[in-house]
């Protein structure tokens, strides 16, 4: 039986101090520069946000040609350890973000881990190998942005 409930992983390491790191996250608004041109994100919540526990955030983004309303609330918030999102609205029957931060040997590691489900199970699950493709994508341009703007 096909497990409707994925995982995605990646990890950033940068140079810097973990309290940097974790102000560039608790600013909303960065989210914004990490985010691929093209997926046309925007955040429309009234700013700025104060990033804590019960924080909510509206935005709007494109994925594969189609225009969605997101809404995620912070269900955790751990000053310069972790936080989580979590999906209230949006594109996925499920998404939950964890974000954690650590320190090794004078590097930040940025750990996202994505626990997601796709929508219209099981049929949704026929576009997993676009999603999974376009999740490193994602990923993978954040990663240089961090590190071209705080590494």
């Amino acid at each position: 039986m096909i497990s409707l409930n994925h995982t995605f992983r990646a990890q950033t390491k940068i140079p810097g101090n973990i309290e940097d790191v974790f102000k560039f996250f608790s600013d909303a608004q960065n989210l914004e520069l990490i985010t691929p041109p093209e997926l046309s994100f925007k955040i429309t919540s009234p700013i700025p946000i104060k990033m804590e526990t019960g924080a909510l955030i509206e935005y709007k983004i494109c994925l594969f040609g189609f225009s969605f309303r997101w809404k995620s609330i912070i269900s955790k918030w751990e000053q310069n350890r972790q936080f989580i999102d979590e999906q209230l609205k949006g594109p996925y029957s499920k998404w939950v973000h964890t974000h954690t931060f650590e320190k090794n040997e004078g590097v930040i590691i940025i750990n996202d881990i994505v626990n997601y489900r796709l929508p219209f199970a099981p049929f949704g699950e026929i576009v997993l190998p676009l999603v999974k493709m376009q999740l490193k994508r994602i990923f993978d341009y954040r990663s240089k942005r961090i590190f071209e703007l705080i590494g």
